[in-house]
């Protein structure tokens, strides 16, 4: 593996030196290279140019988005160098960077991290894909920006951008899905009224069961989305202040390999997860920087009904408050600076009859400095955070003890980068993240429904500390553009759940979670050759190797793959069809051989090749465009496949089949 990531990386320099003859004319502002480095990311002290970002970072655009497919937000963007999903089903994913998932990702939506019981298997992200505008992927070490959690990297979804004094707009949008029959539609609108900012945004989605050329129709794989939002604010030469109020509500049924519900309603068992949100979003300009406050509250409800679709078994409840204050400025003479204080608190209550973690209490702490610092060619980052997180579970009579538990984590980074020339930018990170244990590694006893497993928690668990290295090496010409990063990570106390061979009274499995010393290596290579303006040629590669020291592979890792596309943009600035594009994918996931197989937790997954292919364009009418069309195809052959990640893979169910997908966007 090791051997393999070297040798792509070698492969990208050279490609990247050959094309170096065709460097180009300064007035092309068309390389899309070029404007990529040119956008403002989340930096951390404060927005940042993509080129300056010392730690690889991916960003996903509107025509970006509109052009994929999925049955939610994470399986549309799983297609990133680095970035996999965790399934279950067509509708249920869970974010995976660099081999890390669950509560080693944080999910930033409304300017705040996600939290809904993320350490489930069971259920996805609470989050409304059609209200995502852009989305930022950060990949690494981030517990500087936002504590503990962050040890793989970030997703930053990002809303609709504020319109300028005195416009009014909006959009509606469908989209239809052949395999599940999944009809999803939005509607939304905005204005600003002198400097007052109003908007608003309705969603449906609901599909029926999957099919695939293994199983036919799954059984009970519909499922409902439901999701709303509304945001008021105010713009002033003082800074802005916003509110926003958000709720989503999903109802998936839960797939257990059998059963003859094919239909749009989930039958018994099935979820109900509801997730409301309210955030005040404020910055307000003080001397030469800002001053931003943030604070959210959340509420995560997730209900499981097994034996009446009127009382819920499992019933969670979690209340979660979420504050940010920072202040940014720059200093000196090519200086940017960032400190201040944020953290959460969170209450979670068992409802049901069923338990599978103790109630808890949370409350967390962190206090950070941050610096840039710009050099000529040269752009140096970093900064130190302290972070304090206390925890303290509630007694359960002849289920759980109580117990109370302190989390110190320091977590700190230094990086670089540096134009070498006009073509070559190299980059490198050094960082230390920082994760406390969640209370399901802590304090889980009980069945987990829908896992097809028994869980056994830890109290004596460590949180994970890891020290991470990123080197990179991005090329940009006329022709050609290579993005390149390679990473080496240990991680001690490293926490995962393994099959220790008992059996539960129910028959099932038992899983306990342990630690051990993790090492992880791996990297992503991008490639777009443009041999002409309209023609892309591109392929990326990416790939984890993880090791316990002295033991096995680590559980969950995804499986090395190659993305691979041909794209041709039609037209540009046509009158009246605009932006048309057709291309063809290949995705080609290798297989997984490097599992962990102790006690049969894991076995090996064979290779498969799925075939895509896609197709849209502007539709404009008199200088404006009216219209948006798409039409998207993916497991073009009907491949019967089981990926790594497939939660269903251990019940022989495969992941869905032939699929085409109708988008049409209108906005007003």
């Amino acid at each position: 593996m090791n051997k393999t990531i070297f040798v792509l990386s070698l492969l990208c320099v050279c490609v990247a030196a050959r094309a170096q003859g065709h460097d180009p004319d300064s007035s092309d502002v068309f390389y899309k290279h070029l404007k990529l480095n040119e956008l403002v990311v989340t930096g951390l002290a404060g927005d940042a140019k993509m080129k300056e970002m010392p730690s690889p970072v991916s960003v996903l655009r509107p025509a970006d988005l509109s052009a994929r497919s999925g049955g939610n937000i994470i399986s549309a963007i799983s297609t990133e160098p680095g970035v996999s999903e965790i399934t279950t089903g067509g509708g249920i994913s869970k974010p995976v960077i660099r081999g890390m998932g669950y509560n080693r990702v944080v999910v930033v939506s409304d300017g705040i991290r996600q939290e809904g019981q993320q350490w489930g298997d069971e259920h996805g992200i609470e989050v409304d894909g059609s209200g995502v505008h852009s989305v930022e992927i950060l990949k690494g070490p981030a517990s500087l920006m936002y504590g503990s959690d962050a040890l793989a990297g970030i997703l930053i979804f990002h809303p609709e951008p504020v319109r300028a004094p005195g416009e009014w707009g909006g959009s509606v949008s469908a989209s239809y899905q052949t395999n599940s029959g999944q009809i999803n539609y939005s509607l939304s609108a905005d204005g600003n009224i002198k400097g007052w900012i109003l908007g608003g945004r309705f969603s449906d989605k609901y599909a029926h069961a999957y099919r695939n050329s293994l199983n036919g129709p799954v059984a009970n794989s519909g499922f409902r989305e439901r999701a709303a939002s509304v945001m008021l604010g105010r713009n002033g030469s003082w800074g802005y202040s916003r509110l926003r109020f958000s709720y989503f509500h999903l109802t998936p049924g839960m797939i257990e390999g059998e059963g003859e519900n094919y239909g749009y309603a989930p039958a018994l068992p099935f979820q109900q997860v509801r997730h409301y949100k309210v955030v005040s979003d404020n910055t307000f300009h003080l001397g030469p920087g800002s001053l931003k406050f943030i604070l959210g509250w959340q509420r995560n409800r997730r209900q499981e009904f097994e034996e009446s679709a009127g009382e819920p078994g499992l019933d969670f409840r979690l209340n979660t408050i979420h504050y940010d204050l920072r202040y940014q400025c720059p200093f000196g003479k090519g200086w940017k600076a960032a400190f201040g204080l944020a953290g959460m608190g969170q209450l979670s209550d068992n409802l049901g009859e069923e338990y599978l973690i103790p109630e808890y209490t949370l409350f967390d702490a962190g206090l950070f400095a941050t610096a840039t610092k710009s050099l000529d060619e040269w752009t140096f980052s970093g900064g130190i955070r302290a972070d304090l997180r206390w925890l303290r579970s509630k007694a359960l009579e002849g289920r759980f003890e109580p117990f109370s538990r302190r989390f110190p984590g320091i977590s700190a980074s230094l990086g670089v980068t540096c134009q070498l020339t006009p073509n070559f930018i190299f980059k490198a990170n050094v960082a230390r993240g920082f994760r406390a244990p969640n209370l399901a590694e802590l304090g889980s006893n009980g069945e987990h429904e829908g896992t097809f497993r028994f869980e056994l928690g830890n109290k004596d668990l460590k949180p994970e500390y890891s020290l991470q290295g990123d080197i990179g090496l991005d090329f940009s010409s006329r022709y050609v553009s290579v993005q390149s990063a390679l990473f080496v990570s240990r991680i001690d106390n490293y926490i995962f759940a393994a099959r220790n061979g008992a059996v539960s009274d129910e028959g099932l499995p038992v899983y306990a979670f342990r630690s051990g010393l993790a090492h992880l290596v791996g990297g992503e290579i991008a490639i777009d050759i443009h041999p002409v303006h309209q023609l892309h040629l591109s392929s990326a590669f990416s790939c984890v190797y993880a090791r316990e020291k002295g033991g096995d592979d680590l559980p969950l890792i995804p499986a090395p793959r190659l993305f691979s596309e041909i794209k041709w943009e039609i037209t540009h600035g046509g009158k009246i069809f605009n932006n048309a594009f057709v291309s063809v994918n290949l995705d080609w996931n290798l297989a997984q051989n490097h599992f962990y197989a102790a006690g049969g937790t894991e076995t090996a997954t064979p290779s498969y090749l799925l075939l895509g292919a896609a197709a849209g364009t502007d539709v404009v009418i008199r200088g404006k465009t009216r219209l948006s069309l798409y039409i998207i195809g993916s497991n073009l052959t009907d491949r019967a496949y089981m990926p790594h990640l497939s939660r269903l893979k251990y019940i022989g169910i495969g992941s869905i089949g032939r699929n085409l997908s109708f988008k049409i966007i209108v906005p007003w």
